[in-house]
């Protein structure tokens, strides 16, 4: 981000193609059919950001600080208290295995199913949980980076990963319980 700022514009294409595909599905796990718009308003934040950018933390703390406050703002002028998780049929990644029995080998099957739980898990936890284990999951935040991008101390963002990953053991537990 500092290259990008004294003006070096293949430092902001390795930023983008390094962190697009996190942000994204991010943005796109708190709010389906709003993600497109989201991911690129977070962007032009970033852009317009450029001359006055200082390292305070790592670039990927500051981004998802971006896109945590760029969400709350959205749900707020939607009247939206809690961030809620709705996956999008149309890129659900378990929906591009094949689907007829005859085409997929048991073990794409297999893993078609555990993608339809985790999915179903994750969309379970509470906003805040879901929140902190996708910034852990999706950009490798540490939970100090985590606490700050959330604006939270360290031991909430701690105790909510721990919360998030325990309910997610538990439903997939209890899933493939009811499965075999």
């Amino acid at each position: 981000m500092l290259a990008y700022r004294n003006g070096d514009a293949a430092a902001f294409e390795a930023l983008y193609g390094r962190w697009r595909g996190r942000l994204y599905r991010y943005l796109a796990h708190q709010a389906r059919d709003e993600a497109d718009e989201l991911f690129q308003d977070v962007w032009m934040r970033v852009v317009g950001a450029r001359a006055h950018y200082e390292v305070a933390a790592k670039f990927s703390t500051w981004l998802f600080r971006i896109a945590h406050n760029r969400l709350m703002d959205h749900f707020r002028a939607r009247g939206r208290g809690i961030v809620e998780l709705v996956d999008d049929p149309e890129d659900d990644p378990a929906e591009r295995l094949p689907t007829q029995a005859e085409e997929a080998p048991p073990a794409l099957l297999e893993r078609r199913e555990a993608a339809r739980r985790i999915l179903d898990c994750l969309a379970a936890l509470p906003a805040p949980q879901r929140e902190t284990f996708l910034m852990a999951e999706e950009s490798g935040m540490t939970l100090e980076e985590i606490a700050k991008a959330a604006g939270v101390g360290r031991e909430t963002a701690k105790s909510r990963l721990r919360y998030a990953l325990d309910r997610l053991r538990r439903c997939l537990d209890g899933l493939r319980g009811t499965v075999n």
